[in-house]
Parts: structure tokens; C-alpha cells; sequence
């Protein structure tokens, strides 16, 4: 009996840090801001033809796969499919990382794919990922609008990407929790913007 309470226990207060890392992301008026401008660009990159990609290590890479499916797939509703890819192919990564390391997993993949008015969209915990930073630099290359969901201080990529959206916690669990909610709100709102929904 003292277990089940003791889990209890544990069970609600990770749910009340969880509720408090998303007040505390929603405090921040910036925040919402951001993630507003995130949904507006993601809406004209896609109304012009240019695509989405997204890359994450991880539970990262996981969210950013997700992103992707359900642009290409569905979100709530049927409506076409929109141009979006995860960097999560095992054999472009692990050729690429057996030639070049791994750093270099995700520019290499932007070099190739990435395009003019495109978006790419960097998933990172920390902020501080070189695989990552590096995609965002071969973006910034290529003249895509560059998009970080980052966590604790926003790391590196804060000032490198076009658009940091920052979770202030300090564990990637509760961080990537609203990393996901994100990505669910800027496709609603993306919808919305397309006349799709």
C-alpha cells in the first residue's frame, strides 16, 4: 500500500511540473509571439511550394518525424498532403556518418534537399547539438528561414537560427513535452492560414 501511494505521489507531481512548465511558457507573451510567426511563415513557405524539413536527435528526431507525418499525412482532418521531411533515413545517416561523422548527419541531407524559401525546423533540447547547429548553417546557405524549438537558456542555436521558440525547463522530458504541443498548435494554425481546415 505504501508503494501505490508513494507512486501516486510521484505520478501527481510530475503532472503538476509539466503544468508548470507550460504556465511558465505561456507567461512569456514572446512565446506565443514566436510561435504564432512560426505558423505564418510555415503557411507562406507552403503557399509558395517550398517544403518543410525537419531534424532532432532523439526523442528529437521522434518530434520532428512526427511533425512531418502529419503534414504529409493528416492532423485532424483529410485535406492534401504538404511537402514536409524528417532527416531520419537510416541509411543516409549512417553512410553520412560513417564518411563524414556525425555532426555532419543533418547539413548534409539540408546541402542536398534543401532549397530557396524553404524551412527548416531544429529540434534541440539543449540549443546545442553540432549536428543541428550545423544543418542551420548549411541552411542558412541554401537562404531557408531557419526555425529552433530549444529548451534551458536556448543554447547556441538561440542566435543562430531565424526563430528561437524557448522552453524554460531544464529536463528534456518536460521540455520536449511542449515541443510536441507546438508542433500541434503551428499545424492547427498552419491549416487555418492554408484554408485546409
Amino acid at each position: 500500500m505504501t508503494h501505490k501511494l508513494d507512486a501516486q505521489t510521484l505520478i501527481a507531481g510530475s503532472f503538476e511540473s509539466a503544468q508548470k512548465t507550460l504556465q511558465s511558457f505561456l507567461s512569456n507573451s514572446e512565446n506565443l509571439i514566436g510561435v504564432t510567426q512560426f505558423a505564418e511563415k510555415m503557411a507562406a513557405a507552403l503557399k509558395a511550394g517550398n517544403k518543410i524539413i525537419s531534424c532532432g536527435n532523439g526523442g528529437s528526431m521522434c518530434d520532428a518525424m512526427h511533425f512531418a507525418e502529419e503534414l504529409t499525412g493528416k492532423f485532424r482532418n483529410e485535406r492534401r498532403s504538404l511537402p514536409a521531411i524528417a532527416i531520419s533515413d537510416p541509411s543516409h545517416i549512417s553512410c553520412t556518418a560513417n564518411d563524414f561523422g556525425y555532426d555532419a548527419v543533418f547539413s548534409r541531407y539540408v546541402e542536398g534537399m534543401g532549397a530557396d524559401g524553404d524551412i527548416l525546423l531544429g529540434l534541440s533540447t539543449s540549443g546545442n547539438s553540432p549536428n543541428i547547429i550545423k544543418a542551420v548553417e548549411a541552411a542558412k546557405q541554401k537562404n531557408m528561414f531557419t526555425v529552433g524549438l530549444l529548451g534551458k537558456s536556448g543554447g547556441q542555436m538561440k542566435d543562430l537560427v531565424d526563430l528561437p521558440i524557448i522552453v524554460p525547463a531544464e529536463t528534456s522530458d518536460r521540455i520536449q513535452e511542449i515541443h510536441i504541443k507546438i508542433i500541434h498548435i503551428v499545424i492547427e494554425t498552419t491549416e487555418v492560414l492554408l484554408d485546409l481546415a
